[in-house]
Parts: structure tokens; sequence; C-alpha cells
């Protein structure tokens, strides 16, 4: 059973989210030949100020 973790920014909206995992899981089944109700996908969502890119803080950009 492939477990896809996905850390991304807040903000996302559903229709983004359900679009993502679909892509996500057929190129699982395509790719890793996983069954589809086997692809398990946990978003974590993170907030800006608890992200830093080259020593800046993605809230200060």
């Amino acid at each position: 059973m492939p477990n896809i973790t996905v850390e991304l920014l807040s903000g996302r909206t559903m229709d983004q989210r359900r679009e993502f995992v679909a892509a996500v899981t057929d190129a699982a089944v395509d790719v890793l030949k996983a069954r589809r109700e086997a692809v398990r996908i946990v978003f974590t969502e993170i907030e800006k100020s608890d992200v830093a890119n080259g020593g800046v803080l993605e809230s200060d950009k």
C-alpha cells in the first residue's frame, strides 16, 4: 500500500486537493502498479510562518 505524505502551505481549495489526489493516485496506479483503493494520501498543512527558504520566512516574502 503506497502511503504518500504531502506537506503544503495552507490555503489550497478542496477542488485543488481533489484534483491533486486524483492525479497522484492515477500515477501510483500506473507507475507502482498499486491497487487504487490501496493508495493513501495524507495532507499536512504548514503555515507560512512555519517555513523558511534561504533564511527568509515565507510569511515575510
